[in-house]
């Protein structure tokens, strides 16, 4: 997360720290005020990152698209991905943008809009390396920390060892190390990493399992949760989501 803490001064506060008074807002309050409240990680590539000082990516956009058409303006927090449920619950925010795919056991606590891009777990590997669930057997695998791809790995048999990090960059760098023998991650966001290091000599692999991906606010919060997902509709009808999808991604990255 070091890159986000360089660039503190780009947003309001960290959520996670408990910048501001915590209250619930619902959708009169955050329409009266004129500004909705949003939380991304910031180290994800490309849905939400740093270019410099300026937080940008699928996720900031598709979320600054939608509060336009809302008549909002948006505020972002950042907040480390893995405190992200407990901060919703105590309504640091209105809403986090971070490529949350649904779960259950997650559903248990947040409530989840309508998905705004499906995608899947993938592996990734260096030529010569466990590209295939049956080849992970025994072998070394990395995963973000209190991410579905962690969930799901491990549900694979006969890995050797699962380790965890904080965030993907520093599970590709520890795959580029041969620290690790494979990571699994989303596959746009293995895709982009790999389109920005055409030399490192890792390769994708296999994709393991698909899922989709939405906004989450506090439970029971429905109106909230009816007005993003009409300015989810909208973005997607104008045009705007699929400018965003082939901007980044070069194709349709919604769930048909």
């Amino acid at each position: 997360m070091r890159v986000v803490a360089r660039y503190l001064g780009a947003v309001a506060c960290i959520a996670a720290l408990g910048c501001g008074t915590a209250q619930a807002r619902d959708w009169s309050v955050i329409k009266d005020s004129g500004t909705i409240i949003a939380a991304t990680e910031g180290a994800f590539y490309p849905f939400n990152y740093f270019e410099g000082p300026k937080l940008t990516g699928f996720e900031v956009e598709v979320a600054e698209a939608v509060a336009k058409k809302l008549g909002l303006k948006l505020e972002w927090r950042v907040v480390a991905f893995d405190a992200q449920l407990a901060a919703i619950r105590q309504d640091r925010f209105d809403f986090a943008i971070a490529s949350h795919g649904y779960t259950a056991e997650r559903a248990k606590s947040v409530d989840f809009a309508n998905p705004h891009y499906c995608t899947g777990g993938q592996i990734a590997a260096h030529k010569d390396g466990p590209l295939t669930v049956q080849a992970l057997k025994g072998k070394t695998v990395g995963v973000q920390l209190a991410t579905s791809y962690a969930d799901n790995a491990k549900k694979i048999g006969d890995i050797g060892e699962l380790k965890t990090y904080k965030a993907d960059p520093e599970v590709f760098s520890a795959l580029k190390a041969k620290k690790i023998d494979a990571w699994i991650s989303d596959k746009w966001v293995i895709k982009g990493t790999l389109d920005k290091n055409p030399d490192s000599g890792i390769v994708a692999g296999e994709q393991v399992f698909v899922e989709r991906v939405s906004m989450i606010l506090r439970k029971n919060n429905k109106e909230l949760m009816d007005q993003l997902n009409h300015g989810l509709a909208e973005i997607m009808k104008d045009g705007t989501y699929a400018a965003l999808s082939q901007k980044y991604f070069k194709t349709d990255a919604s769930c048909h």
